[in-house]
């Protein structure tokens, strides 16, 4: 499966503190035609998730209010299988691990600073074609 080009556009909820990050990710997605929807931590995340069918989380774990190591549990909670991709400056030791043990759905793993070509090919793992049709 080709990272760059998916069957149909995603819903993205994309958490992230700071603003610059999470607009150069919205920016890179919706260009490619997938509908962007921001949170600027844990907690609106989960607000939003509330009201927003989304395909996809991505976040960024160190967070205010409510990290994304907290956010990914309860949002799994309500959807296991739920797709993620985690954006990181700094995985503390072992926190591969961690993140990696909870086999409740796709995850993969960005440090930050990482490329749009990377993001993209984030996304293409954690979200096989066929999940493109289906909303939360």
């Amino acid at each position: 499966m080709s990272s760059l080009a998916f069957g149909s556009k995603l819903r993205v909820l994309v958490a992230e503190d700071e603003r610059l990050a999470a607009l150069v990710v919205e920016d890179a997605l919706v260009e490619r035609g997938h509908d962007v929807v921001l949170a600027c931590d844990g907690q609106e995340a989960l607000d939003i998730a509330e009201t927003f069918a989304f395909d996809v989380l991505v976040t960024d774990l160190a967070m205010p209010r409510i990290t994304g190591w907290e956010l990914i549990p309860r949002l799994r909670a309500r959807r296991a299988n739920l797709p993620v991709v985690v954006m990181t400056g700094y995985l503390p030791p072992g926190g591969g691990q961690i993140l990696f043990a909870d086999k409740r759905g796709p995850l993969a793993l960005l440090h930050k600073p990482f490329g749009i070509g990377q993001l993209l090919t984030a996304l293409g793992s954690v979200v096989p074609e066929r999940a493109n049709h289906q909303h939360a």
